[in-house]
């Protein structure tokens, strides 16, 4: 596979991504962002934790959705993350359902 091909294939792969996105996003409550991944999911808690003078963040997120074009499965019941990086959390208003058409 040449690296034109591979171009290619991981172009055609984020357009699917994003289009999968597109179709999920209206059943979904909030958008989280940690420094690794995007997701979408309906319930989100967020706890700071210390260990050993060490602050970092759990994330616990029920029926996820992740942005991710290398997971065969992108849908998950229930998802864990820890962090020791930002994290981003806000409420999907209605009017936010509505992504750009493709």
């Amino acid at each position: 596979m040449s690296a034109e091909d591979l171009e290619k294939y991981e172009t055609e792969m984020e357009l699917t991504l994003y289009r999968e996105y597109r179709d999920v996003v209206g059943i979904f409550k909030y958008v989280v962002e940690t420094d690794r991944r995007f997701y979408l999911c309906n319930q989100v808690d967020v706890k700071a934790r210390t260990e050993a003078g060490d602050v970092f963040f759990e994330v616990t997120m029920t029926d996820a959705w992740v942005w991710d074009m290398y997971r065969p499965a992108r849908f998950a019941k229930n998802v864990k993350v820890l962090t020791f990086k930002d994290v981003n959390v806000e409420e999907l208003a209605k009017s936010d359902f509505e992504p750009p058409k493709v």
